[in-house]
């Protein structure tokens, strides 16, 4: 049976008003009281009636999210971990992509696109920071990716630099000395290549080490990945290791290897980033940085909640990094783990 507030109330030791008040923001409570009757409704896994009180306050119980791509695996499974959360929230998720492009990106942020939503979570590629809050307007906006955003809007995020420094440690404890980066995108203005490629130089330079090469793609997708290694195996010193900025791109590099005699990881190890479900089937299994993508998904539907019932219009912006971890798998040379 579902929790209800007075489950929550009788295990926290307080009144059903104090519980309402903690979940709905609608009143000031004591920070302990307030600690205690968190920690009971996440022991409870109380969830708000949404439904009642979307009636109550006239909200339409809708939120937009909103992705650059969906047939990205990354993409794909961040937004359905994006709707399981919502829904267990009492949300319905209106989902639209934007290719990055910034009209789309904008209209839908400004509401021109006609859909009437309580909230959007958004992965901004071409709207700049200063625009995020002036185009929403007074809706509750909680931004994914590293555009970084003004005022009250709430920034869930990856720390793209120290995972980068981690994926170098990680191949530079494997013996690799002539590393390659692959994934360099300095046209575009989200910043998460910049970033990676920013970690990447850094860890090299913790090593003593500099780039063999750092190859511009159109794209974190396959086709750019392959593109890419065969330009990199033509250099007079081929690269002994080589951090792909997404898994698809090293899948693209994967290929290629294999079409070229180039074993991995023996004579190159590849190293992707996203820890998308193909990587773990390719042969080799491939080593990649893992986001948690259910704490991104978690934390920006909490986010937004809290924002879009609680009264925290006056709070300062909340930026939220999520951890990661590297996974070594056999295209660094690492045991094959299960699937």
């Amino acid at each position: 049976m579902a929790a209800r507030l007075k489950d929550v109330a009788a295990l926290a030791g307080v009144s059903v008003r104090t519980v309402s008040n903690v979940v709905s923001n609608a009143a000031a409570v004591a920070p302990a009281t307030r600690a205690r009757v968190m920690a009971a409704v996440e022991e409870l896994g109380y969830r708000p009636n949404l439904a009642a009180r979307n009636l109550r306050q006239g909200r339409t119980g809708l939120i937009g999210v909103v992705v650059p791509e969906i047939h990205s695996p990354y993409f794909g499974a961040l937004a359905g971990l994006l709707i399981d959360a919502a829904q267990e929230r009492g949300w319905t998720v209106l989902l639209e992509r934007t290719g990055g492009r910034p009209d789309l990106e904008r209209r839908l942020l400004d509401g021109s696109g006609g859909h009437q939503v309580d909230g959007m979570i958004i992965s901004p590629w071409s709207t700049s920071p200063a625009d995020l809050a002036a185009l929403a307007g007074g809706l509750p906006l909680v931004v994914l990716g590293e555009l970084e955003p003004d005022g009250t809007i709430d920034h869930v995020a990856l720390d793209n630099v120290g995972a980068a420094v981690d994926a170098v440690r990680h191949l530079v404890a494997r013996g690799r000395r002539r590393i390659a980066a692959i994934g360099l995108q300095s046209g575009l203005g989200h910043g998460t290549a910049e970033l990676r490629a920013e970690g990447f130089r850094l860890g090299l330079r913790e090593a003593g080490l500099s780039p063999v090469a750092e190859v511009e793609v159109a794209d974190l997708h396959r086709a750019e990945g392959a593109r890419a290694l065969r330009h990199l195996l033509e250099l007079p010193e081929p690269p002994d290791a080589v951090f792909c900025f997404s898994d698809e791109l090293a899948l693209g590099a994967l290929r290629v290897a294999a079409e070229q005699g180039v074993r991995v990881p023996e004579d190159l190890a590849l190293m992707g980033f996203d820890d998308i479900e193909d990587g773990r089937f390719a042969a080799p299994s491939l080593t990649t940085v893992a986001p948690d993508r259910e704490q991104i998904a978690e934390r920006a539907v909490q986010c937004l909640t809290e924002r879009v019932f609680g009264r925290l219009d006056t709070l300062p912006a909340r930026r939220v990094v999520v951890p990661h971890r590297v996974l070594g798998r056999e295209s660094t040379g690492d045991p094959a783990s299960p699937a």
